[in-house]
């Protein structure tokens, strides 16, 4: 039987019964966009995370467009960014307007090496921008230092790090924008796309209410040119239903990690723990040097597997004379040339997960 890299219909299954309910009092109420399901997903969201404000945006790319431009940085700003991210990460700063300046990860970790920071900052530098990336936070302590000496902006990718923790302190609750995508396969996944931003500036929540909604506070009154980029009732309202399911969703994830941890042989590069971090493995990857011959391997043995990511951001045809030369990211090149994502989803069992061990440990 062939074990998929994500089920959405099996993961999304036990809430079913009470998507249907809320779908149907949603459209009875007959309010789709900015209604209290929004308001309400945006209190408890912001609750959730201790934090003063949230503010509900279509997707997560809008999530760190709309917080770049809420604070404002002169036309052409450098923000300085992860070399392995997600592309969304460096389409975000482009679209704001800025420059991003690609930083190597730690091999390791695969996030942001705090140790290479401060050579890439310029007069121009007026941000960092984290990524926590595939559920694990970054090392938060050096960026804060580096942060707060150069008198930067920090703004968070916590695109794949909901529930995830620094030295108990939640992702995007570090810096001045806390972005989130909700897409179904996160781990906090909507029915379709959506997004948020967390914060505890009050300029910051009052741009991004009036941004996403056409530039307007009141209806067909607009202070600004702003953006089409509203969380719409019926998203939040099956997001307010997953958020109550979170801590179990984060701890069987974790449960299937150890699986991982514990009996995956040591051939296979495993992502490092440490007692600092609370991971929440929205992606569970591994690395090796025949990556493409295991990948297909697995296939061959029916497990299903991703490659997060297969082209690094500076081989990316959109970006070529946009990013530095190619030589300039070797660490970057070698995570996207071995990195390999195995089944780790909420919809899969102890005992799939141990069969895929067994057939991974055969190789």
């Amino acid at each position: 039987m062939m074990i998929p890299y994500e089920d959405l219909a099996r993961l999304n299954e036990p809430f079913n019964e009470a998507f249907e309910i809320k779908f149907k009092e949603v459209v009875k109420k007959g309010w789709l966009i900015l209604g209290q399901e929004v308001k309400d997903f945006e209190a408890e969201f912001a609750a959730f995370h201790l934090e003063e404000y949230c503010v509900g945006v279509a997707n997560g790319l809008d999530a760190l467009i709309l917080s770049l431009k809420a604070l404002a940085f002169p036309p052409g700003s450098e923000v300085i960014v992860p070399s392995n991210t997600y592309i969304a990460t460096i389409l975000a700063i482009l679209h704001a307007g800025h420059t991003p300046v690609l930083v190597e990860p730690n091999i390791s970790t695969y996030n942001i090496d705090p140790a290479k920071i401060e050579e890439a900052i310029t007069i121009k530098t007026k941000a960092i921008m984290v990524v926590h990336l595939y559920g694990k936070c970054c090392d938060m302590d050096p960026i804060i230092a580096i942060q707060k000496k150069y008198s930067l902006a920090l703004i968070e990718d916590c695109a794949q790090a909901h529930d995830a923790k620094y030295k108990g302190k939640l992702a995007g609750t570090f810096g001045d924008a806390g972005c989130f995508s909700f897409y179904p396969t996160k781990n906090l996944g909507a029915l379709g796309d959506a997004g948020a931003v967390i914060c505890a500036n009050p300029d910051i929540a009052a741009y991004l209410k009036k941004t996403r909604n056409y530039g307007s506070e009141v209806k067909y009154h607009n202070d600004i040119v702003g953006y089409n980029s509203r969380l719409d009732e019926v998203q939040a309202a099956f997001l307010r239903i997953k958020l109550g399911h979170l801590g179990a969703i984060t701890a069987h994830k974790r449960k299937l990690a150890s699986l991982y941890h514990q009996y995956l042989k040591d051939d296979f590069i495993k992502p490092v723990v440490g007692s600092e971090y609370f991971d929440v493995y929205h992606i569970y990857n591994i690395r090796h040097k025949k990556r493409d011959e295991l990948k297909a391997y697995l296939l061959k043995n029916e497990i299903v597997t991703e490659i997060h990511y297969p082209v690094a951001p500076h081989h990316q045809k959109a970006l070529q004379g946009i990013l530095d030369p190619a030589s300039r990211f070797p660490v970057s090149q070698e995570i996207h040339d071995t990195t390999l994502s195995i089944p780790c989803s909420f919809c899969h069992t102890e005992d799939e997960i141990l069969h895929v061990i067994e057939v991974l440990n055969k190789f």
